[in-house]
């Protein structure tokens, strides 16, 4: 049974009022917060660290702070909170909560403020903090002030207040919520003669441990007959396919993919960060090689999707032709992502009980269509491990070979721009259950080495590996420390080719010299420093074999190391292109696609 937190101060109103909060934030679910320091956050700092159902991890910096709780919540489901000072230390927050947002993930964002009558006064350290994130927050309050005497209204108003921060965060749309909190000093726990020492009979915590006030939600419910239609629809057509994007629920999900896929024969395509491409039998994962530029492949006459806006350019493209009669977008949190704006059916609904609901309904159907698409799914991979094997190595290479290396149940971090079109382009389905990330919210390259480390965090017993590129690790070099300082062992994969390898793909690589300066910016830096001032092992990769010999030795040791793979960003790309195109020639070969 978790140990009975007790008061510890008690020594003045700010120390009582922290207490409360905190107490009611852990009883409601609460388990980790992420502390940078300052003065005006004092009592909140002392509540959450000697909080004993709170684990606190501390950060210098904010913004890698945020990050951080942002890759607890990816990890977990949960909300970590994140904690600063006043002034523009919560400005630091806002990169992270609009990827919270964005995301889906739920954050709790405590923010220690200035009184009422220091805002708007030209106090130091002191700006408008009520509301500052906007329509970022799903919730976002400005808390009053301790009183010397709270009245039980009030004492209960606080409790109910934590309570309701962590419910909504969790809640059936996950994101932020903000809890703007004023104190006046004395900020320490030093005592103020007349201040309450103890909460108002009418307003103690109840017995057991349990939350002053319990929240439930229900899962939304699917009418009948619109299930109906759904399985209706899927009868009347052969040619359909089952697409898997960004952030897919976990749990029994992945297992009831598989069981629709057989009753309704259509092919599952999953995003690299889907959360089902690893671990869950008969996946297709080739697509964004076999459906690069324009194939000749029938569109399908129906799409049931799932999860955020796929990150495959060529997938998406496929998916828009128009031909398609039904577009089924199935979401629990009821957040609209169809930029195409193709869905004929938006269901808001809990993914799993979507299926199984739906599933008998359904009877096993064989189908030419599914065939075809595990063919061409088979010879894809076939011809992109002979490729990998034969050819000059590229940063591909990397990923697959880490893929490859890591043990089933390791988390994995991609940064984004070309590492997370890596993952998906070479992350092959398998029986390898891998849990695999990515910050594609508002798919930023800020502070995606926090937010892996969050994620390690989240999850100590597994082995832990980031794929970035060389502008993404400068971004949050900061947060490399909590390497050591949070205790959070990692391999990083630094993929360096000296600057924005991704704009090598955009139409502008054809004007100089503004190309070059401007967009790819290569910044000649040398990052062998940086592992040795946080402390973390070191290896520059120079070919494939060293690589692969590196991220084991540093993935079985638990050793936290940067293995740096330099490469050139045009011959990279030359490399994919000839790979794409032996794929699709090896294909119109075998009959199973035409140009």
């Amino acid at each position: 049974m978790r140990e009975v937190f007790r008061f510890l101060f008690m020594s003045n109103r700010n120390t009582l009022y922290a207490e409360i909060l905190v107490d009611e934030l852990a009883r409601a679910g609460l388990t980790h917060a992420c502390l940078a320091p300052g003065s005006r956050n004092t009592p909140l700092v002392l509540a959450l660290a000697r909080h004993p159902a709170i684990q606190v991890s501390s950060h210098l910096d904010e913004r890698s702070a945020a990050f951080f709780a942002l890759g607890l919540g990816l990890a977990t489901n949960r909300p970590a909170a994140v904690v600063c000072t006043s002034g523009s230390a919560a400005a630091n927050f806002f990169p992270a909560i609009v990827e919270a947002h964005q995301a889906g993930v739920p954050l709790l964002v405590l923010t220690a403020d200035r009184p009422h009558e220091l805002r708007h006064s030209g106090a130091n350290q002191t700006i408008d903090q009520v509301k500052m994130f906007g329509h970022f927050t799903l919730w976002s309050v400005d808390a009053p002030l301790a009183e010397a005497t709270p009245t039980a209204l009030a004492t209960r108003n606080l409790r109910t207040l934590a309570g309701r921060a962590v419910a909504i965060a969790s809640g059936p749309r996950q994101g932020v919520v903000h809890l703007n909190l004023p104190f006046r000093p004395p900020l320490e726990p030093t005592p103020v003669a007349g201040d309450a020492l103890e909460p108002p009979a009418d307003a103690r915590p109840r017995q057991d441990q349990a939350p002053y006030t319990r929240f439930a939600s229900g899962s939304s419910h699917v009418e009948t007959a619109a299930i109906a239609e759904v399985a209706a629809l899927i009868k009347q057509h052969e040619r359909g396919l089952i697409v898997c994007g960004p952030r897919c629920p976990g749990g029994p999900f992945g297992a009831l993919l598989s069981d629709l896929a057989e009753r309704s024969g259509y092919p599952v395509l999953a995003d690299g960060v889907s959360g089902v491409r690893f671990g869950h039998p008969a996946i297709i994962g080739g697509y964004d090689t076999f459906l690069f530029g324009k194939p000749n492949l029938a569109p399908p006459e129906l799409v049931l999707r799932f999860g955020a806006v796929p990150t495959s350019k060529w997938l998406n493209q496929y998916l828009d032709s128009g031909a398609t009669e039904a577009v089924i977008h199935v979401r629990g949190d009821g957040v609209w992502a169809d930029d195409s704006h193709r869905a004929s059916h938006f269901m808001h609904a809990d993914e799993s009980r979507f299926i199984e609901v739906l599933l008998p309904h359904l009877a096993p159907r064989q189908s030419s269509w599914m065939e075809r698409w595990r063919a061409i799914e088979t010879l894809t991979w076939r011809v992109i491990a002979e490729e990998l094997a034969q050819g000059e190595p590229f940063d591909g290479t990397m990923v697959a070979d880490a893929l490859d290396l890591l043990p089933p149940e390791a988390a994995l971090f991609v940064g984004n721009s070309l590492p997370v079109r890596h993952l998906d382009q070479f992350g092959r389905p398998g029986a390898k259950a891998l849990a695999a990330y990515g910050s594609r919210g508002a798919s930023g390259i800020d502070g995606n080495l926090s937010t892996a480390l969050g994620i390690g965090a989240a999850r100590p017993g597994a082995p832990l590996a980031a794929i970035v590129g060389d502008i993404t690790f400068y971004h949050d070099m900061n947060g490399l420390l909590a390497v050591r300082r949070c205790g959070v062992p990692i391999t990083i994969v630094l993929l360096q080719n000296d600057g924005g390898g991704i704009f090598h793909r955009l139409p502008i690589k054809g004007f100089e010299p503004e190309f070059t300066d401007y967009f790819v910016t290569p910044h000649g830096l040398d990052f062998a420093p940086a592992a040795q001032l946080y402390g973390l092992d070191y290896v520059r990769a120079s070919d494939r074999e060293s690589f692969r010999q590196a991220f084991a030795a540093s993935i079985s040791g638990r050793a936290s190391t940067i293995i740096e793979v330099r490469s050139d960003a045009r011959r990279d790309l030359e490399r994919r292109q000839a790979l794409i195109a032996s794929v699709q020639r090896r294909l119109q070969e075998a009959g199973l696609m035409e140009r």
